[in-house]
């Protein structure tokens, strides 16, 4: 069974069909990609899969289980976890700081320990500081535990928040074009991270601009154009499709 199953999914937007009846799966611990030209529908479907919309029409199952209608919140308790087009990033916290809220689920939520301080409590919060600096190492980080996150490059702060969505320890990660303005030492720096998370695991689902990591780093693609399904396939099989060429790629 497909880790994630969508099918026939659609959402309009007054007379806008952004996302018109979209069908794939996605098995685990593979890198998936979405591509199609600005206006394609990509965010859209991202933010229907996590959430953030609810579909006009269709379904949503992880692992069989029909997910369309939960919270952001309810889909992190279930390990699913994502980063945005524009940093979501906590300035006025340090870089490890962010990390740890990302861990927020394991917090123990009862009011009465944080008042007292409970030793148990005091451990749990010195453990998430541990796992948050490894993950800051995990994403090539480590010079950065004791930094403030405005003190931080914008390279850096890409992968702090990849960083910060792998503290929910979610089985599926949702990048929203994780190397945007980043410069060619940066992107290469991000593609080896996708490439590790997935090697560690985590099912990674990737909208990007730049065709080169995608066709490095994607066992599967997605091309989506006018909110509509084009094509399906391996890197090569998108690479030779004669519709993606005319609609993304380009002929030369």
């Amino acid at each position: 069974m497909a880790l994630l199953q969508v099918e026939k999914l659609s959402i309009h937007f007054g007379g806008v069909k952004a996302v018109q009846n979209v069908s794939f799966a996605i098995d685990a611990g593979v890198v998936y990609s979405v591509i199609g030209p600005n206006g394609a529908g990509k965010t859209t479907l991202f933010n229907l899969i996590t959430g953030v919309y609810q579909p006009t029409a269709g379904s949503i199952r992880l692992d069989g289980e029909a997910i369309e209608g939960c919270s952001p919140n309810e889909l992190a308790e279930r390990g699913v976890a994502r980063t945005f087009q524009n940093l979501q990033i906590c300035m006025n916290m340090s870089a490890l700081e962010n990390v740890m809220v990302g861990a927020h689920l394991q917090l123990d939520r009862n009011p009465l320990k944080a008042a007292l301080r409970w030793p148990s409590l005091r451990r749990r919060d010195d453990a998430l500081r541990q796992e948050a600096a490894q993950l800051m190492n995990f994403v090539g980080l480590k010079d950065y535990v004791e930094a403030r996150a405005d003190s931080m490059p914008y390279g850096a702060l890409k992968r702090l928040e990849i960083a910060r969505a792998l503290a929910m320890k979610p089985r599926l990660v949702f990048l929203d074009e994780p190397a945007a303005g980043l410069n060619p030492k940066e992107t290469l720096e991000v593609d080896h991270l996708v490439r590790k998370m997935a090697d560690s695991g985590v099912t990674v689902v990737l909208v990007e601009h730049d065709m080169k990591m995608v066709m490095n780093l994607s066992d599967r693609i997605l091309v989506l154009d006018y909110g509509k399904k084009l094509a399906e396939g391996t890197g090569e099989e998108i690479r030779r499709n004669p519709d993606v060429i005319a609609a993304y790629l380009g002929t030369h």
